[in-house]
């Protein structure tokens, strides 16, 4: 079975944050590539992170640096996304994603999806 289930979205204030979580089973645990995209109303699929777990790097979207962190639990299989400073612009529905790099260390094309978890930033 292959599951990524989210959790952690909510309703805050601007400048507030929010730590999102999410839960990986089945072939999602051996993933290399783990990720956090975003969707907000009118606009297309956002990248926001990758925890790239060979070697523990990770990068993000420009919106998003230094703003908000990615980072993993193996024991629990668990992928966070802690958000601080929160802006009204970072409302959308936030998506985990896992998969495997290309060659040359590449994540791309993200094979497994969760089913999202709604955030909502108020001015």
């Amino acid at each position: 079975q292959v599951q990524l289930v989210e959790s952690g979205g909510g309703s805050v204030q601007a400048g507030g944050s929010l730590r999102l979580s999410c839960a990986a089973s089945g072939d999602t645990y051996n993933s290399l590539c783990m990720g956090w995209f975003r969707r907000a109303p009118g606009k297309e699929r956002e990248w926001v992170a990758t925890f790239y777990r060979v070697d523990g790097r990770t990068y993000y979207a420009d919106s998003v640096k230094g703003r908000f962190t990615i980072s993993q639990d193996n024991a629990k299989r668990t992928v966070y996304l802690q958000m601080n400073t929160l802006k009204p612009e970072d409302t959308a529905m936030y998506y985990c994603a896992a998969g495997d790099p290309v060659s040359g260390g590449y994540c791309l094309s993200f094979r497994y999806w969760g089913q999202g978890t709604q955030v909502t930033v108020s001015s």
